[in-house]
């Protein structure tokens, strides 16, 4: 019975270690489609040759997997290589009359095919980018009422659940470029060899003639310059909008860390009328295009420096649409109607009426009748507008806090100045919403009291909740006041321009401590009845400290955490999530909410999922998702119904310096020979000592190094089953930095709270 307990648990963490191998996405391509269309994408990445299944999410489209392929290794080429030389030399004997007993057969006519098609569909690639070496080709079926925007994609295997990728519903008539193909030398020698011609590598050159309006797909590989020629009247207002970093925010291993897209349009004799590398300070272009004459022109796209590869995708939507550059104001008070003017081209109306009398405090995405949406700021605090003539201190606009100022800089080196009365050691905050409500507005702030003397500044303000930003241009500020009397708080902007479109919203009040969360990654995959880790990020506001308690929220049956609960002072959080004990057959979504005490009052939000993504080598930025994705694989066994739980009491409690021992119920016998402990990020100062066999399981010796963990620190210990390195592996195995491979884990542990003691 022993050894079937055994073999069962191996499998089981087996199965779960190589479940952590899961899918991971580089692109999808074409990222869009109309609604009411069905059509092929093709999906890079890496290890998707067990994809499975595909899921959208938001309703009315179905997606299939049709086909996961990889560049074949060069064994099986080899193989394919030499077998196929075979062949032909058994045709040439047969040819020249000289075939012996080795008569060249239709059975081998169509072996040769095979094998030669086999070669060209999946050749090998040494040159082949390891980030995007898998593809997958999938059917999506798009229905006629499924609504136009933005959706997630995600790819599964049997035991694991992709990264997503974004997705978009359009509802214009899609024109879609073939996929491109990476280059491929190996190729190109084995064509040649064959008598074949070498295969053109990603299109460098590509030219098409479209109806507008449209939105076009498309991929740009290296050098590559793609042009769309369409007719146009007369006076028509054509706006040519871009998407491209917007699809695929940041590429890890690539300066800047996207993809640059510049557009140009020329008329029929090969003339440039307009060019665009970007839209104000956004990386994806927009052009506005009053067509001067009837006739054909050409919209032309390349990446400024023109590199390229498959994940270098765009959209880009030409035709007559609707497209708002500026409202005002940027935002309104929760509970109350909005009058806002929009600016832009082609537009319906220049005014509409929002409604937040239901809306909490936040960010709000609006898109009425107009092409691209706008975000409109939600806030609880009193709202006035700038005066318009307070451009000094002797004509300061006189503010009563706290305050929220809706305003604009409206001409260069122009100053926006208000005034407010202060008493000794009063907390002032001064923060300016523009360019994370899309204003060109690069603000800079000083606050100076009746004499002139300045107090404060700032010029920049990293706000990392919002993760699509790589220029912080926001200004935020706080002082204590040294006296009673007026102050007066200064808004220029740090490049000295101005416009109507240099609207900003200026909130001045005392601190109004608060959080928001961020929970990464946005994908999950876990094993039914065993644990994985999450993190959640506090973005703390206005010096809020206190410790923030997670909870699920609505979550289905079975789902639990351990050690949810972000310590008083700490920015993030490590803890598990554990999966019932049955499958889901999709995936589930998820909500975690965060509740802590400001002022007296119980606050909660929910915790918005992200992806931690890289750009550029270095930079790393939480992007937010539109939703966390829980699959959860296999099926419990009985044996494992009361594994790897924790008996010990929690919080473990440490005395500076000192060790803690924890009992878990795990099946010892199978960690001896195949299996290790190890902890996962632990915090700094702590480390697993020991793991040693006891009556119905282990016991975990912890040590704490007293300089590096002081009393009253707490967090989380989280224990995750690694494989031990076998004896048949070879040096070179065993040497290979952690970095070099991805470490393969088995399972988690529930977290382990800890405390340290005071001495």
């Amino acid at each position: 019975m022993k050894f079937f307990y055994r073999v069962g648990l191996f499998l089981l963490l087996a199965g779960t270690a190589f479940a952590q191998q899961g899918p991971h996405l580089a692109y999808v391509y074409p990222a869009g489609g109309k609604a009411g269309t069905t059509f092929q994408v093709v999906v890079g990445g890496q290890f998707l040759l067990t994809a499975s299944n595909a899921f959208v999410t938001g309703s009315g489209i179905t997606a299939t997997v049709l086909e996961a392929t990889r560049p074949m290794n060069f064994q099986d080429f080899n193989k394919l290589r030499d077998r196929l030389k075979e062949l032909q030399d058994k045709f040439q004997d047969t040819r020249r009359g000289d075939p012996g007993t080795n008569v060249w057969t239709p059975a081998d006519a169509k072996e040769r095919e095979e094998i030669r098609l086999k070669i060209l569909k999946n050749p090998p690639n040494r040159t082949a980018n390891m980030a995007m070496v898998d593809t997958v080709v999938l059917r999506l079926s798009i229905a006629t009422n499924a609504a136009p925007g933005e959706r997630e994609i995600r790819l599964a295997s049997p035991n694991a659940l992709s990264n997503p990728m974004k997705f978009c519903v359009g509802d214009l008539p899609e024109i879609t470029k073939p996929a491109a193909k990476a280059a491929n030398p190996d190729l190109d020698k084995f064509l040649e060899k064959i008598g074949g011609r070498p295969a053109p590598n990603g299109t460098p050159k590509y030219d098409a003639h479209i109806s507008l309006p449209a939105t076009i797909n498309g991929q740009i590989m290296p050098g590559g310059v793609d042009r769309y020629r369409f007719s146009a009247a007369r006076g028509q207002q054509l706006i040519i909008a871009a998407s491209a970093r917007s699809l695929i925010p940041y590429l890890a291993d690539a300066v800047p860390g996207w993809f640059e897209l510049t557009l140009a349009i020329f008329d029929a004799k090969a003339k440039e009328l307009a060019s665009a590398e970007r839209f104000r300070f956004k990386p994806d272009p927009v052009l506005r295009f009053e067509v001067p004459r009837d006739g054909e022109y050409t919209v032309e796209i390349h990446d400024s420096i023109f590199r390229g590869r498959e994940d270098f995708v765009y959209r880009i939507a030409i035709g007559e649409l609707p497209y708002v550059t500026g409202i005002y104001p940027l935002g309104g008070k929760a509970g109350e109607k909005t009058s806002v003017a929009l600016t832009g081209w082609n537009l319906p109306a220049k005014k509409l009426t929002l409604d937040e009398t239901a809306a909490e405090p936040g960010v709000i995405s609006v898109q009425e009748n107009f092409f691209n949406p706008v975000p409109f700021a939600v806030d609880d605090l009193p709202e006035i507008s700038a005066s318009g003539n307070n451009h000094s201190g002797e004509t300061a606009q006189a503010v009563t806090l706290p305050v929220i100022v809706n305003g604009r800089v409206s001409q260069p080196d122009e100053a926006e100045v208000f005034k407010f009365a202060g008493q000794a050691g009063q907390s002032i905050v001064a923060e300016v919403y523009a360019r994370r409500l899309d204003s060109p507005l690069d603000s800079f702030l000083r606050l100076t009291d009746s004499a002139g003397k300045q107090l404060a500044f700032n010029d920049d303000f990293e706000d990392k909740g919002t993760g699509l930003n790589t220029f912080h241009a926001d200004s935020y500020l706080t002082a204590t006041l040294p006296a009673d009397g007026t102050y007066f708080l200064h808004l220029t902007d740090t490049q000295g321009q101005g416009g109507p479109e240099f609207a900003y919203r200026l909130r001045i009040s005392g601190p109004q401590p608060d959080f928001a969360l961020r929970i990464v990654p946005s994908s999950l995959s876990l094993r039914a009845g065993l644990s994985a880790p999450v993190t959640v990020f506090a973005l703390r506001r206005d010096g809020f400290t206190n410790a923030i308690d997670l909870e699920l929220k609505d979550a289905p049956f079975g789902f639990s955490l351990s050690g949810a609960k972000i310590p008083a002072g700490q920015d993030k959080a490590q803890f598990t999530l554990k999966a019932p004990p049955e499958p889901t057959k999709k995936p589930v979504a998820i909500v975690l909410a965060g509740h802590a005490v400001i002022g007296g009052q119980l606050v909660a939000h929910d915790a918005a999922p992200a992806e931690d993504m890289m750009q550029a080598f270095f930079y790393r930025h939480l992007v937010p998702s539109r939703e966390l994705a829980v699959m959860v694989n296999g099926q419990q066994r009985a044996f494992m119904r009361d594994a790897f739980k924790i008996i010990s009491a929690t919080p473990v409690k440490f005395s500076p310096g000192g060790t803690a021992r924890v009992k878990v119920s795990a099946p010892a016998f199978a960690f001896a020979d195949r299996f290790k402990l190890e902890l996962d990020n632990p915090p700094e100062g702590m480390s697993l000592a020991s793991v040693t066999p006891v009556a119905g399981g282990l016991e975990l010796t912890f040590a704490c190094d007293a300089e590096k963990m002081k009393a009253g620190a707490s967090g989380n210990l989280i224990c995750a089953v690694v494989p031990k390195i076998l004896a048949g592996e070879t040096d070179k195995q065993k040497k290979k930095p952690a970095n070099q491979a991805k470490r393969m884990v088995a399972a988690t542990l529930p977290a382990i709270p800890f405390t340290i003691a005071a001495e």
